[in-house]
C-alpha cells in the first residue's frame, strides 16, 4: 500500500514525474527516425491521431488500475481478480521494464559520455575546417569508440545507474518528484531553444514543410502501424510505469485531464524535435543522412552543430536535454520493479532499490560490451542489447497493452474505470462510454495488427 508520505505532492509534481516517465529517449531518439523514415507529415498526423483517440484511453486504462488497487503492477490484478490468473498480466509488464532498463542505462551511459565530450570539447577536435563526407567519418569513428569501448562506455552506465540509485533512495516526493519538477521544465526550456534557433536557419522552410505538409497518399497501413507502435513507445504504456506512478495519485486528481495534459506534453516534445531535426538536416544540406537512432543523435547533429557555430554550446545543451529524458526515463521504468519488490516481498525502500538496481551493475555491463568485447554473444543473430530491445518493446508491450484493455474492458470490477474517472461521482467524465469502447473493442485489435507485423 501507498502511504501519504510516498504519494505525489502537488499536481505539478505528479504531472512533471509523468510526462518525465512518458518523455524520453522515444520522443528525442526515436521519433524523427520514424517520422522521416514514414513519410514525414504524412506519419506525424497519423502519429497525433493514435495518441489522441486510442494513447489516452490506454493511459487511462492503466491509471485506473494504479491509483485503484494502489499497489504495484502486479499486485493491482491481484486485488480485483484475486482469483484469477490476471496478475500475469503485471507480471509481463514488469519483466519487459526490467528488459527495457538494463539496456536503456546504456543509451543513458552514452549520452553521459556525448556531454563529457562536449564539455570537455574532446568531440569535437580538428572537426571545424573538414568536408561534410570528412565530419560525417570522423563522427561516425567517434561514436564507434565511444561506444564499442570498454572502459569509458562502462564508467558512465555506472555512473548513470549511481545516479538512478541515489534518486531512487529518496522515495517518491523527495526523489522522483522533486527531480522531475527540476528536469521537466529544464528541458523544454533547452528544447525551445533549439526548435527556435533551428527554424531561423536558411534554407530551414523546407524541412519544416516536409514536417507539417502531409502528402495523404503517403498514409499507408505501414504508417499506420509504425506510428501506432511510436505512440505507445512514447507513452510508455504496456512498462507497468503508469500503473505504478498513478498508484502515488492523491484520491482527488482528476485521471481524465491528467491523461490529457500528459499527452500533449508528450506530442509537444515530439513537436519540438521535429521542429529541431528536420530544419536543421535541411539547411545544412543533410538530407540524405540516415536518421536511424544512433545515426542521427551521435553523427548527423553533431554534424549540424559544426555548421551552427558555437558549436561546443549547442552541442552541451543538446546532449544535456538528451541526459535529462534518458535520467526520468531511466527512473520511472526502474521503480516499476521497486515497487513490485516493496509490495510483493514487504521490503523497505532502501532494500528494494538496492535488489533491483545493482544487478544492473552486470546485467546492463553485459549489454554495454555487446559492442565491443562481447559482440560475439548473440542469440539468433542479434546482440544482448538489441536482443532484450526486440523482445521487450516488438513484442511484449504489446502483449501487456492488449491485455490490459481486455481486462479492464470485460473483466475487471465493472464500476472500476467509471469510479476512477470521475473520482467515484464528484466530477464528470463525459467521455466514459467512449474510453469503454475503445478500451474494449479498438485498442485490442489495433494493437494486435501491431503485434502481429512485428512478428511476420
Amino acid at each position: 500500500m501507498a502511504h501519504n508520505n510516498n504519494k505525489f505532492g502537488t499536481r505539478l509534481g505528479l504531472i512533471a514525474a509523468t510526462v518525465g516517465s512518458a518523455v524520453g529517449l522515444g520522443n528525442i531518439w526515436r521519433f524523427p527516425a520514424e517520422t522521416q523514415a514514414n513519410g514525414g507529415a504524412a506519419f506525424l498526423l497519423v502519429y497525433v491521431a493514435c495518441v489522441l483517440v486510442l494513447g489516452i484511453p490506454v493511459m487511462l486504462a492503466e491509471f485506473s488500475l494504479g491509483r485503484g488497487g494502489q499497489s504495484d503492477a502486479a499486485g493491482v490484478f491481484r486485488r480485483f481478480s484475486p482469483r484469477s490468473k490476471w496478475w500475469i498480466t503485471g507480471g509481463l509488464a514488469i519483466v519487459a521494464s526490467y528488459m527495457i532498463i538494463c539496456f536503456y542505462m546504456v543509451v543513458s551511459g552514452w549520452t553521459l559520455e556525448y556531454l563529457w565530450q562536449s564539455l570537455t570539447g574532446g568531440l569535437y577536435e580538428s572537426t571545424q575546417a573538414a568536408s561534410d563526407a570528412a565530419l560525417e567519418k570522423d563522427f561516425a569513428a567517434r561514436m564507434q569508440e565511444y561506444i564499442c569501448g570498454t572502459e569509458g562506455p562502462l564508467l558512465c552506465t555506472y555512473i548513470m545507474i549511481v545516479i538512478n540509485i541515489g534518486v531512487l533512495l529518496l522515495g517518491v516526493r523527495k526523489g522522483i518528484e522533486k527531480v522531475s519538477n527540476i528536469l521537466m521544465p529544464l528541458l523544454f526550456v533547452l528544447l525551445l531553444i533549439f526548435a527556435a534557433v533551428a527554424c531561423t536557419l536558411p534554407g530551414a522552410g523546407d524541412g519544416v514543410r516536409f514536417f507539417l505538409s502531409p502528402d495523404f497518399s503517403k498514409i499507408t497501413p505501414g504508417v499506420f502501424v509504425n506510428a501506432l507502435g511510436q505512440a505507445f513507445f512514447s507513452l510508455s504504456l504496456g512498462m507497468g510505469i503508469l500503473i505504478t506512478y498513478s498508484a502515488y495519485y492523491p484520491h482527488n486528481v482528476n485521471l481524465g485531464k491528467t491523461a490529457v495534459t500528459v499527452s500533449l506534453l508528450d506530442l509537444a516534445v515530439a513537436m519540438l524535435m521535429g521542429f529541431i531535426i528536420f530544419p536543421s538536416i535541411t539547411s545544412f544540406g543533410l538530407t540524405d543522412a540516415q536518421l536511424e537512432g544512433t545515426t542521427l543523435v551521435f553523427v548527423t547533429l553533431p554534424e549540424v552543430f559544426v555548421h551552427l557555430g558555437a558549436t561546443q554550446f549547442w552541442s552541451i545543451l543538446f546532449f544535456l536535454s538528451l541526459l535529462v529524458a534518458a535520467l526520468t526515463s531511466t527512473i520511472s521504468i526502474s521503480e516499476v520493479s521497486v515497487r513490485f519488490i516493496q509490495d510483493r516481498f514487504h521490503k523497505g525502500r532502501t532494500a528494494a532499490t538496492l535488489i533491483v538496481m545493482l544487478p544492473l551493475f552486470v546485467l546492463s555491463g553485459i549489454c554495454t560490451l555487446s559492442f565491443g568485447a562481447l559482440k560475439d554473444w548473440t542469440v539468433c543473430s542479434l546482440s544482448i542489447f538489441d536482443l532484450l530491445d526486440t523482445v521487450a518493446t516488438n513484442y511484449m508491450l504489446p502483449v501487456v497493452s492488449i491485455l490490459t484493455c481486455l481486462y479492464i474492458g470485460w473483466f475487471a470490477p465493472p464500476t472500476l474505470l467509471k469510479d476512477q474517472l470521475t473520482n467515484h461521482g464528484t466530477v464528470r467524465a463525459r467521455l466514459y462510454p467512449t474510453v469503454r469502447f475503445i478500451l474494449r473493442y479498438i485498442a485490442p485489435a489495433l494493437i494486435l495488427i501491431v503485434l502481429l507485423s512485428a512478428i511476420f
